[in-house]
């Protein structure tokens, strides 16, 4: 089973790559683990890159990636879970359930804080846009 396990850094993603390591022994085998996280493109600007190269834009991508990824790679690396990691850049749902079906992900696991607008009050917005997007099974952990 290849599981696309969504994390952002925070908090709640730390919790759902707990839950997905506690139930891991759920499955036939080890699951292997696509570990993603996905950084929002920055605005163009206008003669942005009279003072931002696309290697310092890059950079920084990666860096807050890194940063992001650490404590996810941490818990399955004490789990014994293999992965693989990934920094993207894009729009956040659409780009988590891109590579979920070209990594051939089995399900994709993310975290929600239950917070927004009235019509998220259970689901974050990237965690409905990926519900209403996937053909892959989604499983969101509060």
């Amino acid at each position: 089973m290849k599981i696309l396990l969504a994390v952002d850094g925070s908090a709640h993603s730390l919790n759902t790559a707990r839950y997905m390591i506690e139930h891991a022994g759920l499955y036939r085998e080890k699951p292997a683990c696509e570990l993603v996280f996905v950084h929002a493109p920055l605005p163009h600007l206008p003669r942005m890159g009279l003072v931002v190269s696309n290697e310092q834009i890059q950079r920084y991508y990666d860096e807050e990636g890194k940063q992001a990824l650490g404590g996810a790679k941490g818990l399955l690396d004490a789990a014994g879970i293999p992965y693989s990691e990934h920094v993207l850049v894009g729009p956040v749902a659409e780009t988590l359930v891109q590579h979920a079906n070209a990594a051939r992900c089995d399900l994709i696991v993310l975290a929600t804080r239950g917070m927004g607008a009235t019509a998220n009050m259970l689901l974050g917005s990237v965690a409905t846009r990926v519900l209403q997007l996937s053909a892959v099974p989604v499983m969101v952990v509060k």
